[in-house]
């Protein structure tokens, strides 16, 4: 499932459903758990190990926080309905609305992909700065409370095991606390505690998949010129294992990342990153890194195993008061930007499970919902990392013959603006990838039609006008009410 297939969130549908809700994990998945969470309790608590920041600044753990970060259509429009008004707090606040229909720059498999003929804005920033708007709508909720510096020490559960009924916790280098909970979120990412945990109090841990790809990656940030707010995406594409995208962001800078799958170590210093950005099959990066300064002070560096999902929906028993989101869910390849976005989709399922059924099987009935929700972009991540001869594993036959038609589809999209745009929708998981084999969109892919009608040419490397670092609350039309106009809630 994708956005088209989820219902929109719903101010008000959610009941009284009890006094406390505790959610473990400050960063965007928790966060969005802690809105939705507002609306049925009279207390939410988030509780983050890291001190939370009065400014846009990474948290020292969750180091991938300093990484660049993409928002894709379906968590945009997702923030939009749970925080109205986020993309021109974004704005405000330095963020950039991108026409990305003009301002993309995609080099896939030879050729840049055509550009599109409809206005569709998108949302630019570092993910602190990301993080820092939703922090701070989150904290100007009603009973929601924040706790920094508070780590997570245990569940508590009521004398059967059957379910749990809080947290204890550790403020600092205090004493340890216990909050009880009608319902505790589990938001920790990727290394949460409650598979083991579930292992040692009776219950079986999730079945886990696993696709080791091996990802390396580097990232920095440059100057950007203020007329230049082009986001430059070359991916890799199997057997070549090396990309690069450099997405504009706030202060006037772009932010880097050079990823290599199956990698043996991203670049350390200047000469490496620049060595990588040669090997690329365009030339755009390397001139960008060597004539524009850098504002970086060296290249921070991050490993990524595989992507995990941790099947939770297969499990007959699971304790009552218990969810988990988020990463601590499912971790994708980074490469293709689909955390915080999913991050978001899954806190609109938590939404509709509360309001359907309340607090009644919580954790099954969510976990029921946002399987389906999960399975299109994990199908769509491992797909692509599944073309590689080094990723252990093999994807099915339906998957190869799917995989062969969309690298034609792209081939095809160089000169065609509506499958480039039918590709856009894919890749923002507003639509599933069926949608791709409409009848429409085969005839273009495997008789592809010339002429004015495939659409204009593609857009080249040169620089691309954009009027200065206005935001878009500055236009005479500000980009996020226009799209909102056309899609209301």
């Amino acid at each position: 499932m994708t956005l088209a297939a989820v219902d929109r969130y719903e101010p008000g549908r959610v009941g009284d459903l009890g006094g406390r809700a505790v959610v473990l994990g400050g960063s965007v998945a928790g966060l969005c758990a802690a809105r939705i969470l507002a609306d049925g309790f009279d207390e939410v608590l988030v509780v983050e190990r890291d001190p939370f920041p009065d400014t846009p600044v990474a948290r020292d753990g969750a180091p991938q926080t300093s990484h660049p970060h993409a928002l894709l259509a379906a968590g945009q429009e997702t923030l939009e309905d749970l925080f109205v008004g986020f993309g021109e707090d974004l704005a405000s606040a330095g963020g950039l609305v991108l026409d990305i229909t003009k301002q993309l720059v995609e080099y896939q498999h030879g050729d840049f992909l055509a550009t599109g003929t409809e206005r569709t804005p998108s949302y630019c920033a570092s993910r602190p700065l990301f993080e820092h708007v939703v922090r701070r709508r989150v904290d100007e909720l009603d009973g929601v409370r924040l706790l920094g510096e508070c780590r997570f020490r245990d569940y508590r559960t009521d004398d059967a095991g059957r379910a749990v009924t809080g947290v204890t916790v550790r403020d600092g280098g205090g004493p340890t606390e216990t909050f009880a909970a009608d319902l505790v979120v589990d938001a920790t990412g990727r290394t949460s505690r409650t598979p083991e945990w579930l292992a040692d109090n009776g219950y079986a841990a999730p079945p886990a998949d696993e696709v080791p790809i091996d990802l390396q990656y580097a990232s920095l940030r440059i100057e950007r010129p203020p007329d230049d707010r082009r986001l430059i995406s070359v991916p890799a594409n199997a057997p070549e294992t090396r990309g690069a995208v450099l997405i504009p962001i706030e202060d006037g800078q772009w932010d880097v990342l050079l990823a290599e799958i199956h990698g043996d170590g991203a670049p350390m210093d200047r000469e490496g990153v620049l060595a990588f950005a040669d090997d690329l099959p365009i030339d755009i990066v390397g001139d960008v890194l060597r004539t524009q300064p850098w504002v970086s002070d060296g290249v921070a560096r991050y490993p990524f195993p595989g992507s995990l999902r941790r099947r939770y929906e297969a499990l007959d028993r699971f304790p009552d008061g218990l969810v988990v989101t988020g990463d601590a869910i499912t971790s994708f390849n980074p490469v293709y930007g689909q955390g915080m976005s999913i991050a978001a989709l899954d806190a609109l399922v938590l939404h509709h499970a509360l309001a359907d059924g309340g607090l009644d099987r919580i954790g099954p009935r969510f976990f029921d919902r946002v399987a389906p929700v999960l399975d299109t972009p994990w199908r769509m991540a491992t797909g692509t990392d599944y073309q590689y001869a080094q990723t252990e594993g093999s994807p099915s036959l339906g998957t190869k013959l799917f995989d062969r038609y969309f690298t034609r589809l792209l081939r095809q999209a160089h000169d065609d603006s509506v499958l480039a745009e039918a590709y856009g929708a894919v890749v923002g998981l507003e639509v599933p990838p069926t949608e791709l084999l409409r009848p429409g969109i085969l005839a273009r892919v495997l008789l592809p039609v010339g002429g004015e009608s495939a659409g204009p040419s593609p857009p080249r490397p040169g620089p691309v006008p954009s009027g200065g670092e206005r935001s878009a609350a500055t236009d005479d039309e500000p980009a996020v009410e226009r799209e909102r106009a056309q899609h209301p809630p």
